[in-house]
């Protein structure tokens, strides 16, 4: 869900990308950058809710295959429930800085006597130093860094659990139903594969947002309307295309391995499920 809201709520973003770059020199009765920042920044807040997302379901995935006996019982869907309202409210809270940064205001054309709105920023440098250092600081560092130890840590498991099915087959010809490594099931060997794959995807396509907050930590020029605002542009264009990918990517990817996801995502649709 909170890919598909980022999907949406991101494509009037990508609308003012397509106005700037054919259409810039165009006569519009609206202001354009109303169409590419007033929904910015509420469609980030629910990208920052799928991140977090995936980082619980790989820190959660990654516990259960490495100390089964501790935490299998540990992660039980009350306890996720919580800890989603609680992930809401954390996504919420840290972009409210620049959620309150922007708002729409009317100005006169003083020459046609017409009334325009336009988007009025207010403290926004200081809202953007804090988004700075709590968002493009400390939590993408520190949701990157627990992404890549999860996969390293699945990616091993799933080593050893590919390597120890093999010699069972080979040697006592187990059939695909008998568990696996460490107690896992092939059922749970595709969920693992599963996350993996999803965290691998968010290591990849999340890098981008962590170079472009550690060149802006380094250099505060980096900026809009700032010295730089040239490069910052750039960066911004690859951060979300990479956010865009990233979001649509995933829906395939539960969707190919998790059949309850599919089941649920076919009555939503309500469409005849594909096996």
């Amino acid at each position: 869900m909170s890919d598909l809201v980022y999907i949406i709520l991101i494509a009037p973003t990508a609308c003012a990308y397509v106005i700037y770059t054919l259409a810039k020199p165009a006569s519009w009765t609206f202001d354009t950058l109303n169409l590419f920042l007033i929904l910015y920044w509420p469609a980030y807040t629910v990208y920052d809710l799928s991140n977090y997302i995936a980082v619980t379901l790989g820190v959660m995935r990654c516990a259960c295959v490495a100390m089964p006996l501790k935490f299998k019982l540990v992660f039980t869907k009350a306890r996720t429930y919580w800890w989603l309202f609680f992930l809401v409210a954390v996504a919420i809270a840290l972009r409210i800085p620049v959620l309150t940064v922007h708002r729409i205001s009317y100005r006169t054309d003083p020459e046609t006597n017409i009334s325009s709105a336009y988007l009025e920023s207010v403290n926004i440098d200081s809202m953007y130093q804090i988004l700075d250092i709590m968002n493009r600081g400390i939590v993408i560092n520190l949701s990157y860094t627990i992404m890549v130890a999860c996969v390293a840590i699945l990616s091993f498991k799933l080593y050893q659990a590919s390597k120890v099915r093999k010699s069972y087959v080979a040697e006592k010809h187990q059939t695909s139903d008998k568990p696996g490594v460490e107690g896992l099931s092939p059922k749970e060997l595709q969920a693992v594969k599963s996350v993996v794959l999803v965290c691998s995807i968010f290591v990849i396509f999340q890098l981008p947002f962590v170079l472009t907050a550690a060149a802006r930590l380094s250099n505060p020029q980096i900026g809009l309307m700032k010295n730089l605002d040239y490069l910052f542009g750039i960066f911004r264009n690859v951060n979300v295309t990479c956010a865009y990918l990233n979001a649509s990517i995933n829906i395939f990817v539960y969707y190919n391995y998790n059949s309850k996801y599919r089941s649920v995502l076919c009555t939503w649709l309500r469409v005849k499920q594909i096996h």
